[in-house]
């Protein structure tokens, strides 16, 4: 029996950087859509049973008003906090029930949430956040459909999941937390408002991949010249106001000049030093540790982050097998 997760964030696309910067905004009205196209998508597939995350909005139950669907729909019985504590429940939660795939609605940070208790569960993360390098930007219906064959097995996960690298950050020599996309020590001494934009403060950015055409501090690395010859791995880079200047577009339609003094390729299992003193560490973008003056801060970049799956691969794949095609037609290239 095919079992697919949905977790869907209300707190996602709404942090400040509405304010300072101009990110789009998913209203959980919107997320209740992109959810009923989902479960429209995987109930097409035969998905058997899809279970939910409750939240203060309720997003999934409101999905499934007026829809009539095959699949089975179960929502979880957990406590709601209404934080990113829900989330990393709730992944953790429908790993343990043996989901084959999950499908996320939310940003960089709601991934960060999940990837930490998903296990080796394949993700579809869909974007509904503000500065989206982890997620797609995709319709709900084809999320559906493609989570709904790797669940199925239709279209085996080793041939459409990889395997995204991430940050494990240590604190005087104790794991304390990850990152799937960036690490970013700040002078900030306080968490606050959380979402970082100021590039005066910034000291130093760790990347898990150097990517072009990307947002937030993954454009900072992907618009630095690349190391010749190409190599895989992620990206650390000393900033300094008073630097030569790289233009980049920190958060939607904020372009700064960011002064980098410094930079260089950094591969798997290599040890990064932070630098030392007060101040915070942002992870995916949200500031999340504060760093005392005596703490010894390390990160090291790894090749086994969450298993993610490649939507538009698995839609190509099924294709080829013929899986969309009834009647007739597939007897005839069945036979052939």
């Amino acid at each position: 029996m095919a079992c697919v997760g949905i977790i869907a964030n209300p707190a996602s696309g709404k942090d400040i950087r509405r304010l300072v910067a101009h990110g789009s905004v998913f209203n959980n009205n919107e997320k209740v859509n992109i959810v009923r196209r989902v479960m429209l998508g995987l109930d097409a597939v035969g998905v058997d049973r899809i279970v939910t995350m409750p939240d203060t909005f309720n997003i999934c139950g409101k999905a499934q008003d007026n829809l009539k669907l095959n699949a089975e729909v179960q929502q979880l019985d957990m406590p709601v906090d209404d934080t990113q504590a829900d989330t990393t429940r709730a992944a953790g939660r429908m790993r343990d029930l043996g989901v084959d795939c999950l499908v996320s609605l939310g940003g960089d940070g709601t991934n960060r949430a999940l990837a930490k208790a998903c296990g080796l569960v394949p993700l579809l993360p869909l974007s509904t956040g503000t500065n989206n390098v982890f997620p797609y930007m995709l319709e709900g219906t084809l999320a559906g459909l493609a989570a709904g064959l790797v669940a199925s097995g239709t279209v085996a996960a080793a041939e459409a999941v990889e395997q995204r690298p991430c940050l494990e950050v240590e604190i005087n020599g104790e794991a304390a937390d990850m990152a799937l996309i960036d690490a970013v020590v700040c002078d900030d001494l306080y968490v606050a408002s959380r979402a970082v934009w100021d590039m005066n403060k910034v000291r130093m950015v760790i990347v898990t991949q150097r990517v072009a055409a990307q947002i937030g501090f993954m454009a900072l690395a992907g618009n630095l010249p690349p190391p010749s010859p190409p190599r895989c791995g992620g990206m650390v880079i000393e900033t300094d106001p008073q630097a030569p200047p790289v233009l980049a577009p920190i958060a939607p339609g904020l372009i700064q000049p960011v002064g980098v003094r410094r930079y260089a390729h950094l591969d798997f299992d290599e040890r990064v030093e932070l630098p030392a003193g007060r101040g915070t560490i942002a992870l995916d973008g949200e500031r999340e540790i504060v760093m005392r003056p005596h703490d010894r801060v390390a990160a090291y970049l790894r090749a086994g982050g969450p298993r993610v799956v490649q939507p538009q691969k698995v839609l190509a794949l099924a294709a080829e097998q013929g899986f969309f095609m009834t009647g007739r037609e597939r007897r005839c290239l069945e036979s052939t």
